[in-house]
């Protein structure tokens, strides 16, 4: 991973969790922001025996080292019970910042787990932005491969990519006991690759799978608690129309949807690049609000009689629609479902994001290409 990239992201100055998927660049963060912090690492099978055998080992260690004013515990969701001694040091109010680094908000968000009465803030570390990736942001190269940091830095981008993907069936679904028929659970990853960017109908993938309906709901939890995937729900604020309910699905990045969609002669190459385009966006957006830390949140826009817009930004100072198009041309009918939205949202700016080189003003639509807006959007 290139050492050189300056991450977005800005560190609290009180305690927090620092929540990513694997190889999002967490721990390479935390070492470039914290050079002088107190590491404790559990994934390192010694440090984790350590600390399993008892938390109050914690206190331990820390005294040990005087000089620290910073203390990294990674992967916490590995032993969710030192929290229990994490929470103890800073109710006797110790000089040192605690940072918690994990790559499954599973047992940190399911049963009885201290988070520390509410003194630690949450932040999140996504895939590359195309703003930190600076000059070397290819949109071609990267709607293939992805922005996960460990598959950008690699020689062999696409071979990362399957093996990164099959790491996470293997080592955070299959090795944390969420999954027992790991057979099923690929079938599902298959399934749902179809519902990239698309209203989700937990029914039809369930019948794609071969699984049980309520199996899929578990599975679908499992990807978000992993954060390896999210849901979208329609914006409905003030609604003057019929609106769906139904959420869309993403994968969290595009590469990984890429790895999971199964391609073949007979699939439509272009609905695959459209709703990678579509991701790459999504994913840009979703960064976006939790780096800005504007309260800003993310939803679409689908009326019954089927006029969507596909990202609905929504906060206090922000109002945006924006639709994708993946093509270098924009036709009257490309404008349809911001044109409405706007109807009924006057005060929303709205942009169409498409594959052209020039920037236009229509009905009150800025149109842009997406190449220029991906770096720009922070």
């Amino acid at each position: 991973m290139d050492h050189s990239r300056h991450r977005l992201l800005t560190p609290p100055k009180g305690h927090f969790f620092l929540l990513g998927p694997r190889g999002t660049g967490k721990t390479l963060w935390t070492q470039q922001v914290f050079l002088d912090a107190l590491r404790i690492d559990l994934l390192d099978p010694e440090t984790f025996r350590v600390f399993a055998a008892g938390t109050e080992r914690l206190r331990d260690v820390i005294a040990a080292h005087p000089e620290v004013k910073t203390v990294v515990i990674d992967e916490i969701q590995k032993l969710p019970t030192l929290l229990e001694g994490v929470h103890l040091l800073i109710s006797e109010q110790v000089k040192y910042q605690f940072v918690l680094t994990g790559s499954s908000a599973r047992k940190l968000r399911h049963g009885n787990v201290n988070l520390l009465g509410g003194r630690a803030v949450m932040r999140t570390m996504h895939p590359y932005v195309a703003k930190e990736l600076g000059a070397d942001f290819d949109l071609d190269e990267h709607l293939k491969t992805g922005l996960v940091p460990v598959v950008v830095e690699s020689q062999n981008r696409h071979d990362t990519l399957r093996a990164y993907n099959a790491l996470y069936i293997r080592e955070e679904v299959f090795a944390e006991g969420l999954v027992r028929n790991m057979e099923q659970f690929a079938r599902f990853l298959e399934a749902i690759s179809f519902s990239q960017g698309s209203m989700l109908n937990v029914t039809n993938v369930a019948s794609d799978s071969y699984v049980k309906r309520k199996t899929v709901e578990n599975y679908i939890e499992i990807l978000e608690d992993l954060m390896l995937a999210f849901r979208l729900t329609p914006f409905t604020k003030h609604a003057k129309r019929q609106l769906v309910s139904h959420p869309k699905f993403y994968f969290f990045d595009v590469g990984v949807y890429r790895a999971n969609r199964p391609s073949g002669r007979l699939d439509d190459a272009g609905s695959v690049e459209g709703i990678a385009l579509e991701t790459i966006v999504a994913q840009h957006l979703k960064a976006r609000s939790d780096i800005a830390r504007d309260n800003s949140k993310l939803y679409y826009w689908r009326t019954r009689s089927g006029v969507e817009v596909d990202f609905v930004v929504y906060g206090n100072d922000i109002f945006e629609a924006i639709e994708v198009k993946n093509s270098s041309r924009v036709r009257p009918e490309d404008l349809r479902g911001l044109r409405t939205f706007i109807e009924d949202y006057p005060q929303a700016k709205a942009t169409l994001l498409y594959r052209g080189k020039e920037s236009l003003m229509q009905h009150g639509i800025l149109i842009m290409p997406i190449d220029e807006w991906l770096p720009t959007c922070y």
